[in-house]
């Protein structure tokens, strides 16, 4: 893999699906149904003979949350790049959302202010928009394509560890939902879908491999969600995002609205620190009314609300370095959360672990033997990453409470990367190549090129 990251990020992310895929394994076990979990499972039904899931949550019911998912109540954001994905793997999934309610806003039906300022419309790229809907509706759109595919089975239980031989695994270890002992299923290879709290660092020093790094950042991000019934009386708004930065003044807050399904919106509002929004209705219209634009007020105020505030505390965003590691059992995969996550303001969680799934993808057919070391998926998983870490936390480390960790180059970095966001506030071309960066279809690295640099210079000058 000797691409640049530019070139190998957009080789992950590309529409086209497998041409030919070969069976490698008897048996894949994929631990939780989290959206990297049924990704993974569904790119591993195309190279072994059984692909088996194991979730924890026993319900199946229908558009509710997981209790796996704390935040699963909260605005949820599917990036373009995202939705590419869902389709890539699931042929017509886009069209069979709409039809089950979900939403495909223009993008003059957007509207993102930053400091009270509304930017441009994002343009589409390559005619790629972004589904809106909320994380259950979509979970379980998902889950149920993935289980629909004939060599993959799902089964509850609690997952109490895997089974590791000296060079690879060989095994998963589960206590059955209803069950007192645990059971062991044999796998030539596992993912792992369990996302933040993964246990996988644990097992791995426990039976004597090292675990990677875990690198965190600081955010203390505080959300308060709710549902309304969508009036058109009161705005025609099918997706609004409001930032306002630390500074001049200034406190970060973010805010977010998006119509979904069964014709309501669900309004978001965050702030950071101790700046904490409750559970209390009147203080959430308050807040609308007061730190976000006008429409985030006139829906908290005159639309019919359909539940209680949900609140939701993110302590930081977190990576752990699996690329870093020189022993690695064979077999072994992580994904998801499990890597990375990320402040879920910039909605790159889901995304990122469709991402994973097409890097699980790619290192299958190479030619990998399962039963090696995944050190080429976590290098691939690795651009991912680093694609979505830079993007956020580049933005975290404005927040006055955030001190680091500050990556190598971070000064000029980051005054690149206000050049272009100057720029793009008023050159059509720069704020398509931005918003391709921020919609996930494009590295960062991309925006460091010459041609780009020189337009943003160009436009700061013609100011």
């Amino acid at each position: 893999m000797a691409s640049s990251p530019s070139r190998l990020f957009a080789e992950i992310s590309t529409a086209e699906r497998p041409g030919s895929t070969r069976v490698l394994m008897r048996r894949a076990v994929v631990l939780g149904a989290s959206m990297a979990g049924l990704l993974a499972a569904r790119v591993l039904s195309d190279h072994a003979e059984e692909v088996l899931i194991i979730e924890r949550d026993a319900s199946e019911a229908d558009n509710e949350p997981r209790p796996g998912v704390p935040q699963g109540t909260q605005v949820h954001g599917l990036l373009p790049a995202g939705n590419l994905q869902l389709d890539r793997w699931f042929p017509g999934f886009t069209a069979e959302a709409i039809e089950a309610g979900g939403t495909l806003p223009t993008p003059d039906s957007a509207r993102i202010y930053l400091n009270d300022v509304l930017r441009p419309p994002s343009p589409p790229v390559a005619g790629i928009g972004a589904l809106v809907s909320t994380r259950p509706f979509l979970e379980t759109l998902v889950r149920r394509r993935t289980l629909a595919v004939e060599n993959i089975t799902l089964v509850t239980g609690q997952v109490k560890g895997v089974d590791l031989s000296s060079t690879k695994v060989t095994g998963v270890r589960y206590t059955p939902t209803g069950a007192d002992e645990p059971v062991t299923e044999a796998a030539d290879m596992v993912v792992d879908g369990m996302g933040r709290s993964s246990k996988l660092s644990d097992w791995l020093e426990a039976a004597g491999w090292p675990a990677p790094e875990l690198k965190r950042m600081p955010i203390k991000l505080n959300y308060a969600t709710t549902l309304f019934r969508r009036d058109p009386e009161i705005s025609d708004s099918m997706v609004v995002v409001a930032q306002t930065t630390a500074g001049k003044g200034r406190v970060a807050r973010m805010g977010g609205i998006n119509a979904v399904e069964d014709d309501r919106w669900i309004m978001l509002i965050a702030g950071y620190g101790e700046d904490r929004p409750t559970r209390d209705f009147d203080e959430f219209k308050a807040r609308c009314r007061r730190d976000f634009p006008a429409v985030f007020g006139d829906i908290a105020e005159r639309a019919e609300r359909l539940g209680e505030v949900v609140t939701y505390h993110q302590a930081d965003s977190r990576r752990r370095e699996f690329h870093k590691l020189t022993r690695l059992p064979g077999g072994l995969i992580a994904a998801g959360d499990a890597v990375a996550s990320f402040n879920p303001v910039y909605g790159q969680g889901m995304t990122s672990a469709m991402l994973h799934a097409s890097c699980l993808s790619a290192h299958l057919r190479s030619g990998a033997s399962p039963a090696e070391p995944a050190h080429a998926y976590f290098e691939r998983a690795k651009v991912v990453v680093d694609a979505a870490w830079q993007i956020s936390t580049q933005a975290d480390l404005e927040l006055p409470h955030v001190d680091g960790p500050y990556p190598k180059g971070y000064r000029i970095t980051s005054w690149l990367g206000d050049l272009v966001f100057a720029a793009s506030m008023k050159d059509e071309e720069i704020n398509a190549r931005l918003s391709a960066v921020t919609m996930m279809l494009a590295h960062p690295m991309s925006l460091a090129r010459p041609s780009t640099l020189l337009r943003a210079v160009r436009a700061k000058l013609s100011r």
